[in-house]
């Protein structure tokens, strides 16, 4: 690991089972449990956690997590049948395109691709 990279982010949730049900479903992420309260998750490239013990403050601030899907339509059916809803509809930058939804919690998140 390189310093500088980041290699944690942590989400407070309600419901730590259905932040996993949600990020398992729409995803693929595998988890640990610490706990009722707490687990953390895994993508297969970056780390985290879900904290049911710290309040749930949707759009406070928080940074922007984007992620990567090679088929973003097919990413798109996949969120919003995990429960998510669309904040943003896809839209081109220079880069490529991206969509942003709000998971169950009301986190917003991005998912961008180059194709």
């Amino acid at each position: 690991m390189q310093t500088g990279q980041i290699n944690y982010i942590e989400f407070p949730v309600a419901s730590v089972a259905e932040a996993k049900r949600f990020y398992g479903e729409a995803f693929g992420w595998t988890f640990r449990d610490y706990g009722p309260s707490y687990a953390s998750f895994s993508d297969g490239h970056m780390d985290g956690g879900f904290n049911g013990e710290e309040p749930v403050r949707p759009g406070g601030g928080t940074p922007l997590v984007i992620l990567y899907a090679e088929d973003l339509e097919a990413m798109e059916k996949k969120v919003i049948g995990a429960g998510a809803r669309i904040v943003r509809p896809t839209f081109s930058f220079p880069g490529g395109r991206r969509f942003h939804f709000a998971d169950p919690d009301g986190h917003e998140l991005a998912v961008w691709s180059d194709k």
